[in-house]
């Protein structure tokens, strides 16, 4: 499960990726391929996968334990290995680490 706290925070990295056109769902099935690899690795709290309406977008939302973690993670060759088949369903990977600026919860009215 996510944990979004701004205090004694994971890193967490968000992946916008935008598919070749009629090619979001092969590119979705490879990265939930990827992440149920990912998600066996020392440190992984959690990843969550989104995918646009429009059929051209998704995004990757991944938090680990610790930036060397995750980074030991991307390098392992079982991640690695369809990385040429997904750059052929792909226009543009942007992958980026965040930190939790600020949380809100619904308020009651």
């Amino acid at each position: 499960m996510s944990h979004i706290h701004t205090d004694n925070q994971p890193v967490t990295q968000i992946t916008v990726v935008e598919a070749e056109p009629g090619k979001q769902a092969e590119a979705l099935a490879l990265m939930t391929d990827r992440a149920r690899f990912m998600s066996r690795q020392p440190g992984c709290i959690s990843i969550n996968i989104h995918r646009s309406l429009d059929g051209r977008r998704i995004v990757n939302y991944v938090q680990w334990q610790n930036r060397d973690l995750l980074q030991k993670a991307h390098r392992a060759p079982d991640f690695r290995k369809e990385w040429d088949r997904f750059d052929r369903l792909t226009d543009d990977i942007d992958p980026h680490l965040y930190e939790v600026a600020h949380v809100m919860e619904a308020s009651s009215r």
